[in-house]
């Protein structure tokens, strides 16, 4: 296989726990280079995919979380025609050629389903076409894989040679009741509270890049007691599949910050999604739903497959399995208080908004407040 767009590498990492070999990787963040250079030391590595000549002969697999901040509801949302977001060209052609690879694996955010009314999809699905593959994608949940993150991604696989659809739809468990806000932690942006809180229970939000300034901004959890924590880097890697001090290298590069791997993390694949790919392409198990035509200028679902021109809906939920799940309150190790200026600075935004908090929730930020130092803090 090879790896385009490999960020810190979690579809690699999770394909290779299923007989994928990387030959080739291609990133370009200077300090995602550094953690696959450590990472996959064998493996050759690119910089610029714009000037990659060509993949190696007889791959397989090309898997591609290609940047999604031109998509992404918290990014520029420029399109797919942005300078960012447009390298998904790239991908396309490398794989031109008669005898490409057999299968083509595409990650993104599941904005891209809505942005520009569906735009974004309309075009890689005729790029697709026009290459001569089948497609099939699914919105997944980082939630079914047993994580306690609620992170949905758009997993899309393409293919010359074979059908994706009992890969990809094969198997379907449905979303499970995962806890209870009244005794379990919940997790929230404290970066937001105008217009949004991004509240999940026992789980945290989906972890982010970072600000539009290049600050890091990981979520913070209320926890059952009020106490008001934030995981720390090495919760954030684990929340991500990752083992802890996965990006580490990243800091060894000058002028790369420690911040820069909240950054990494936020923009990566999760390896367990990526090891359900893989255990779905070795053994693609499983009946097939009922499919329904997806008239042009339809509203993209949750799950679609496609073929020269025609698109059909795909009757699956977000959570393909449900592994066994990891309780928010037993995940954290790494986690710390959240700051005094950090908790009134969300308070003073809430106040200024009309958004709806869960009962209690408010009073809790106060008293962590008073517990932190209080305001003149």
């Amino acid at each position: 296989m090879v790896g385009l767009f490999a960020g810190i590498g979690g579809l690699e990492l999770g394909l290779t726990a299923h007989g994928w070999h990387t030959e080739l990787l291609c990133e370009i963040d200077p300090g995602a280079r550094a953690v696959l250079t450590a990472r996959f030391p064998e493996v050759e590595l690119h910089t610029d995919v714009t000037r990659l000549r060509a993949i190696p002969a007889g791959t397989e697999l090309v898997a591609a979380g290609f940047p999604c901040q031109d998509l992404s509801q918290a990014g520029r949302t420029a399109g797919i025609t942005g300078a960012r977001s447009g390298l998904v060209d790239e991908i396309f052609r490398l794989v031109r050629r008669k005898r490409g690879p057999d299968w083509l694996l595409i990650e993104n955010v599941p904005f891209m389903l809505q942005l520009g009314r569906g735009a974004a999809m309309r075009h890689i699905t005729a790029a697709l076409d026009d290459l001569g593959y089948s497609w099939a994608y699914r919105v997944v949940d980082a939630r079914a894989f047993g994580l306690p993150q609620r992170r949905q991604r758009v997993l899309m696989l393409a293919s010359r040679t074979e059908d994706p659809r009992p890969v990809l739809f094969g198997a379907d468990a449905g979303p499970a009741e995962i806890g209870d806000p009244d005794r379990d932690p919940c997790g929230f942006y404290w970066t937001e509270g105008v217009r949004g809180l991004g509240w999940a229970v026992n789980a945290v939000p989906t972890l982010k890049g970072g600000s539009a300034i290049g600050i890091a901004s990981p979520p913070a959890v209320r926890l059952p007691s009020g106490e008001i924590v934030t995981p720390g880097l090495v919760d954030a890697e684990r929340l991500q599949g990752f083992d802890p001090e996965w990006t580490a290298p990243a800091v060894t590069v000058p002028g790369v910050r420690v911040g820069h791997r909240w950054k990494l993390i936020g923009n990566a694949v999760s390896v367990r999604m990526a090891d359900w790919v893989g255990a779905r392409l070795r053994e693609p198990d499983g009946a097939t739903p009922e499919y329904t035509p997806l008239a042009p200028g339809q509203p993209w679902p949750v799950a679609a497959w496609g073929f020269r021109g025609e698109a059909y809906r795909a009757p699956v939920s977000t959570w393909p399995v449900q592994e066994p799940y990891e309780d928010l309150k037993n995940f954290l190790t790494d986690s710390r208080l959240l700051s005094a200026r950090a908790t009134a600075g969300f308070l003073r935004r809430a106040g200024m908004g009309r958004l709806r908090f869960p009962p209690g929730f408010i009073d809790d930020m106060e008293s962590h407040l008073d517990r932190m130092g209080g305001w003149a803090a």
